[in-house]
């Protein structure tokens, strides 16, 4: 079942990124403590794992920082309904981040039913992907991006027991905006959450196996939300539910 996702500034398929502006010596007791965490939602497989070899970010003056450049393999599907880990930690000095830069390594693989096949890259530009940020930062506190990192839509089947991976990729900034959580009688299920103040704006996660789901990144407002089950079940609504900054919002709970 595809997942429907609103995508904020991305960049994907950009070669790597070797730059004459990159200066370490910007970043390491800096003012402002940069954190990237990184979550993803349910997907129809047993295992999503991607190898994440590098992380730097781009500052508001130009040059490329490493947060760092040894990372690992991480199972996309353990970072589901809220889930999260922490990839990358470091004090800037330059409280403006306008990009963040991944690259990832060729040890991706997909567990399908058991069994293990490698991912590949589709673009052949390689790797790298440049994520717009735009962030400022704030001296008083911990600064983070979250990368909702989507699992389902980036896995394209090409043939048989072939898998390649096109990074989708949402960026979230959490103190900005808030999420939706719930819960169903039902394993199979996509949720979506539409702006009631702009229908085109919309936001969705599928239910995991025990039937929860949350709903990450929606900007402050009021949100209508639909639980669609599979066939014969019938959608059901939860109407007008505000989300508030840096705050979930549960949302009732929906039996079919």
């Amino acid at each position: 079942m595809k997942k429907l996702i609103f995508m904020v500034s991305i960049i994907a398929g950009a070669a790597m990124f070797n730059s004459c502006n990159d200066d370490d010596s910007v970043a390491g007791s800096g003012d402002y403590t940069y954190k990237v965490r990184m979550t993803d939602a349910p997907g129809p497989y047993d295992k999503v794992n991607v190898d994440i070899q590098s992380i730097a970010i781009v500052d508001g003056d130009g040059n490329t920082v490493t947060l760092d450049d040894d990372l690992g393999v991480y199972d996309l599907l353990e970072l589901s309904n809220g889930n999260s880990v922490e990839l990358a930690a470091r004090n800037l000095e330059d409280n403006q981040v306008s990009q963040l830069k991944l690259t990832l390594g060729a040890n991706s693989t997909i567990v399908v039913d058991g069994t293990s096949y490698p991912l590949s890259f589709a673009s052949s530009d390689g790797a790298g992907l440049t994520l717009n940020v735009n962030q400022t930062l704030d001296a008083d506190g911990t600064n983070e991006i979250l990368l909702d990192f989507d699992a389902n839509n980036s896995i394209v089947a090409t043939g048989a027991n072939t898998y390649k991976i096109v990074p989708v990729i949402r960026t979230i900034n959490a103190t900005a905006q808030g999420s939706i959580s719930g819960d169903t009688n039902t394993s199979l299920a996509v949720v979506t959450a539409v702006s009631v103040s702009n229908s085109s704006n919309i936001y969705s996660t599928s239910v995991n196996a025990s039937g929860n789901y949350k709903i990450q990144g929606l900007p402050p407002g009021v949100y209508n939300l639909t639980v669609t089950p599979v066939l014969p079940l019938l959608p059901a609504t939860q109407t007008n539910i505000t989300v508030t900054a840096n705050q979930n919002t549960t949302a009732s709970a929906i039996v079919f």
